[in-house]
């Protein structure tokens, strides 16, 4: 007998009440813009959550976009595009693909999910230089429990083992194409799911509410455990990223301007990371708008000077310059650079130098400025390239 009309979604609708709640206390939405973006970034929390809950199907699962330009989380990155499928541990997964044009792509298993007081462990994680992959760029890989000479492209599940994370990391927007990806339970195939009753339905809508509120409030404890406790404006030395990300390392720091300053971040060109990358963030630890404005740079997109070394102006003003990160009016944020897909460690000669300057002596400042400067209309015409290249990326 249904009880009334809100019976199922009302554990749901309580927790989106919780999580305007939440919002409305966290520091960022102190000012009246914080609060705003605040509202936004509840917005994409609630869709995520929804296609988590229900795409929540580890005999029958599928890749579903993890974050993207309107469901953000995590200081994510603008040049990957994230995908997630939940799996068990005693089951065999198959993979399928096609592997495109891209800087890098990797795969990595998760046991448990992300906590406001843990990051889950992760069990395994390698880019696709690990695995073969045919002449067509077709490649197949299967995940489940251990065995004796499973052959090539076979990885073990760990015990606890929930979730497949793959990352497809754009260098160049405009040139790169994406790859394909699948993902089929070998032990139920050719089966189907049972269609869901009102009880499965109803612990849905509990789970998506769950869901929900643990993703804020992981993600609003992420920044004092690696950001917070930093000197502002400085940035630290590169180090493996947090994670189990072998082959990344990072650079994180944030930083704190007024309209007249600029900080000037200048780092070598890395010959050994097929990408390198930064971008800005918000204090609700997402990334700024990067469709419409330029908030990070890759190192194929930036300008580098004959000296190898790639400076980057973080400014609300505009300096008239190639790399100029646009702050969007947040007078602080978050900085990170990304190096992914390396074949080697990197040490402190690869990272970044930090210099905060007026943005009037600029030109006094930054080596090679007169070559590095471009007109507006040039400006408009690197952000309308931005706007299709993320138009086509979506679309894929």
């Amino acid at each position: 007998m249904i009880e009334n009309e809100f019976s199922l979604t009302r554990p749901f609708a309580d927790a989106i009440a919780e999580a305007e709640k939440l919002l409305a206390q966290a520091p960022p939405a102190q000012t009246e813009q914080g609060l705003l973006e605040g509202y936004d970034y509840l917005a994409g929390s609630i869709r995520a959550s929804l296609q988590m809950a229900w795409a929540y199907q580890r005999d029958f699962p599928y890749f579903t976009a993890s974050t993207g330009p309107y469901t953000k989380m995590g200081l994510d990155n603008p040049d990957t595009l994230y995908f997630n499928a939940n799996i068990r541990d005693d089951r065999e997964y198959l993979v399928t693909g096609v592997r495109g044009t891209t800087a890098d792509l990797s795969f990595q298993i998760l046991n448990g999910d992300y906590s406001p007081v843990v990051v889950p462990d992760s069990l395994a994680a390698f880019d696709d230089r690990a695995i073969e992959i045919g002449e067509d760029g077709r490649f197949e890989l299967r995940f489940g429990p251990a065995r004796d000479n499973p052959g090539p492209n076979y990885f073990t599940l760990g015990p606890g083992s929930s979730m497949l994370v793959v990352r497809e990391v754009h260098s160049d927007w405009a040139t790169e194409k994406r790859g394909e990806i699948r993902i089929q339970c070998v032990d139920t195939a050719g089966q189907a799911p049972p269609v869901p009753d009102r009880s499965a339905l109803a612990k849905r809508y509990g789970v998506t509410g769950k869901i929900l509120l643990s993703r804020l409030k992981t993600f609003l404890a992420f920044p004092k455990w690696f950001y917070d406790d930093l000197p502002v404006n400085t940035m630290t030395e590169p180090r493996s990223t947090p994670g189990g990300l072998t082959t990344q390392f990072s650079s994180a720091g944030h930083y704190e301007l007024g309209d007249e300053e600029a900080m000037v971040v200048t780092v070598p060109k890395c010959a050994d990371a097929p990408y390198q990358g930064i971008q800005l963030g918000s204090l609700w630890y997402v990334s700024l708008d990067y469709i419409n404005h330029q908030t990070s740079l890759t190192a194929d997109q930036a300008r580098v000077d004959p000296d190898g070394k790639i400076r980057f102006v973080i400014s609300e003003r505009d300096p008239g310059l190639a790399n100029w990160l646009e702050r969007t009016g947040h007078d602080r944020g978050y900085v990170q650079i990304r190096w992914q897909r390396l074949a080697r460690d990197l040490g402190p000669d690869d990272g970044p130098v930090v210099e905060v300057v007026k943005v009037d002596d600029l030109p006094d400042r930054v080596p090679f400025y007169d070559e590095a400067r471009v007109t507006p209309e040039e400006w408009a015409s690197r952000i309308a390239a931005r706007q299709d290249a993320v138009a086509a990326r979506m679309l894929g």
